[in-house]
């Protein structure tokens, strides 16, 4: 797929994006070469393999969950400015 420089300033008005007159044909020679390379990627014939979530066969290794900290709510809620049933009150700034 060929990206003319048209397309790139298309795309950049959407973005709302300014490029340099002298990028325009850079980006739009970038832009094809990685389309390019999409294009390559999906002629290969992926009917037999299969879905793998690491490449390398990693091994994700768990610790016991622990507590490590003991819990200090009740000393932090005492000198928050408001608090309710275990919540810290804020001013809302959303209407």
């Amino acid at each position: 797929m060929e990206i003319d420089n048209e397309v790139i300033l298309n795309i950049a008005e959407l973005a709302q994006l300014e490029v340099k007159d002298e990028a325009i044909s850079k980006y739009a020679d970038k832009l094809t070469a990685m389309l390019n390379l999409v294009e390559a990627m999906q002629t290969v014939n992926t009917d037999n393999i299969e879905p793998v979530s690491n490449p390398l066969d990693a091994i994700q290794v768990m610790r016991d969950d622990e507590v490590t900290e003991e819990n200090l709510r009740d000393e932090y809620q005492a000198i928050a400015p408001e608090v309710d049933a275990g919540l810290y009150l804020v001013p809302r700034v959303v209407e």
